[in-house]
């Protein structure tokens, strides 16, 4: 079930919401703006493919309490909570105590 890090990671969340063989690039750190602020401030961006389809969650931290989830793709229409529950599921850490996520390191 696993895959190079240059396509992607095979993820043993597999049945995660009903989604199977769950496939995520790595963590993105991307520019956003909401309408409560008038500055653009950056959001991780988790893109994955499974047997279902192909999307990605945005999770923006307002703050420390304020936390939103966006879905594009197969997850376009998701409600906050199953946005929430499937990127906590894809970015926890596993049993094995070692880095799971590879977060892309610039300059």
């Amino acid at each position: 079930m696993s895959e190079s890090a240059s396509t992607g990671r095979a993820t043993d969340a597999s049945d995660a919401l009903g989604l199977t063989q769950i496939v995520t690039r790595p963590l993105e750190r991307v520019p956003v703006r909401h309408r409560e602020s008038r500055v653009t401030t950056s959001a991780w961006r988790l893109e994955l493919r499974c047997d279902q389809g192909a999307g990605a969650i945005v999770r923006v931290e307002v703050s420390a309490d304020e936390i939103y989830h966006r879905g594009e793709g197969l997850f376009l229409g998701w409600s906050q909570e199953h946005l929430a529950e499937l990127y906590d599921a894809l970015t926890r850490p596993t049993e094995g105590g070692g880095p799971d996520l590879e977060l892309q390191q610039l300059g």
